[in-house]
């Protein structure tokens, strides 16, 4: 039984099934769930993370413009959330935005200076095998790169 099963108005679920998606190599309809929690639990306080979750997705499909706004919105609701900062400088770098760009690797390094390509890649790429999951991992580690993220 699912969660959804036991309560359909569980926000937090709606938007972990919006992140599955994106594992499954169906992020087109992370945004859907997403909006769903957000719709359930406006003042929720992990919006930031759906919101951001959301902000994935839409670098995963190519829409530069739309994770802008969702990272943005994330960021808004919560400044201290790296992941948030480089999902938002592959969308940047995309949109041919580079001192944007690089001015959200600063802040997302300043919260996790650990933070590198490869440290993703090692993270990213084990989540799932489906094929379109992995070759939009490719795709966002080359957005990275682009941005100015360091290697290694």
């Amino acid at each position: 039984m699912n969660a959804l099963a036991l309560d359909r108005n569980l926000a937090s679920a709606h938007s972990i099934i919006g992140l599955g998606k994106i594992y499954v190599g169906r992020a087109e309809e992370t945004e859907a769930h997403v909006a769903e929690a957000l719709r359930l639990s406006p003042r929720d306080t992990l919006a930031y993370i759906w919101m951001t979750f959301a902000g994935i997705a839409k670098v995963r499909l190519g829409g530069w413009e739309q994770a802008v706004a969702w990272c943005r919105r994330a960021i808004e609701a919560n400044r201290n959330h790296p992941l948030t900062y480089f999902t938002l400088d592959v969308a940047l770098a995309q949109l041919g935005r580079p001192d944007e760009a690089h001015s959200a690797i600063k802040v997302g390094l300043a919260l996790n200076p650990a933070f590198t390509v490869s440290r993703a890649r090692a993270t990213y790429t084990p989540v799932s095998d489906d094929p379109t999951y992995l070759a939009q991992t490719d795709a966002v580690l080359e957005g990275m790169r682009k941005a100015g993220v360091p290697e290694r």
